[in-house]
């Protein structure tokens, strides 16, 4: 049966959003005259700026409405949203977040089918109650194959990886604002480390990243530009302040212009965390420094990309604010391993 008009379901968070994108590309070329309609958290929406395959971006602040849900003002916004899911008659909701509350929207768009993983692939196993086909999506080696054997559900056919498309926006402003600053710093070739991520656990010590700012300087001629959130601005200037650089500096940018600066990097270095995503999804060559997630999961997906582990355990209170750093991976192995990528990027 053709489907007409699909609902998206990813609302956050930045590397999700990216790895849910080869899906819906998937999707709108095996229907090209469907219109598909994404609703996505409000603080992610820039990410779908210009993407030809969405037609309606529906925006929900879903973290923001359980800090004040008590508030009259939240109240209208939720019934809002709500309103805006219901504005059209969806042949079928694809719920890529596995979440109940993602389920629940996905149930309450009035989408004759709704398609979702099965329990044992959901975050929340409750969240298969609200959907009329399950995909358990076991042959799937990468989270990327995983959102497209939902779309193959529906009909779309899954490409290979190196046929992976990501739709990210391209902002000729952007561009320029980057351009300006680069200029202003002097920066012909550069490379990107970005120290963050959500757990304390998916994070190398930062004297590492000290120490591989002052090894790196003293072996390469490019400049250093350290990145992250402004929650973890704080950390950004201790690296700095440990590695006492020469040319390595903080690049503040927004979500695009992150990507725009991507794409004119010689070099990523970081750990499972968004820009790591966004700079795969733009061809950025990647070294990649990861811990208790699984790189052939969740890593970079270029056969040319090196992504190092320490290949523990995974540690479940690795959420928690005493967690320590990822241990076992060496500032010499994270050397050598950006060596041997920028060896296979560049000679």
């Amino acid at each position: 049966m053709t489907k007409q008009r699909f609902l998206v379901i990813r609302l956050s968070s930045i590397g999700d959003i990216v790895h849910t994108l080869p899906a819906v590309t998937a999707l709108a070329e095996a229907f090209p005259q469907a219109e598909i309609d994404w609703a996505i958290e409000t603080r992610y929406a820039s990410l779908l700026a210009g993407n030809p395959y969405v037609h309606r971006v529906l925006k929900l602040d879903t973290l923001g409405w359980r800090r004040k849900l008590a508030s009259a003002a939240t109240l209208e916004e939720i019934a809002r949203g709500l309103l805006a899911l219901r504005e059209f008659a969806f042949d079928a909701a694809v719920d890529f977040q596995g979440l109940i509350k993602s389920a629940l929207l996905a149930r309450l768009s009035g989408a004759r089918d709704r398609v979702g993983f099965s329990e044992y692939r959901l975050r929340e196993p409750a969240a298969a109650v609200f959907y009329t086909e399950r995909v358990s999506a076991r042959a799937s080696k990468h989270v990327v194959e995983e959102s497209l054997a939902l779309a193959e559900r529906l009909g779309a056919r899954s490409p290979e990886p190196a046929r992976w498309r990501f739709p990210l926006p391209h902002s000729a402003l952007d561009d320029a604002h980057v351009e300006r600053q680069l200029a202003s710093l002097g920066a012909r070739e550069f490379m990107v480390i970005n120290p963050g991520g959500g757990w304390i656990s998916k994070r190398w010590a930062p004297e590492n990243y000290a120490e591989l700012i002052r090894r790196l300087e003293a072996e390469l001629p490019w400049n250093v530009f350290v990145t992250g959130s402004t929650e973890e601005e704080a950390l950004l200037w201790e690296i700095l302040e440990r590695a006492g650089p020469r040319r390595a500096s903080v690049f503040r940018s927004t979500l695009v212009q992150f990507i725009a600066l991507a794409r004119r990097a010689k070099l990523f270095v970081g750990g499972d965390t968004g820009p790591l995503h966004l700079a795969a999804a733009v061809g950025t060559p990647i070294v990649a420094i990861y811990g208790p997630t699984d790189p052939a999961r969740n890593g970079p997906f270029s056969a040319a990309d090196i992504a190092l582990s320490n290949r523990g355990p995974i540690d479940h209170t690795r959420r928690t604010r005493n967690a320590p750093y990822l241990p076992g991976v060496s500032v010499e192995s994270v050397l050598a391993a950006i060596r041997e990528r920028l060896s296979r990027a560049h000679g």
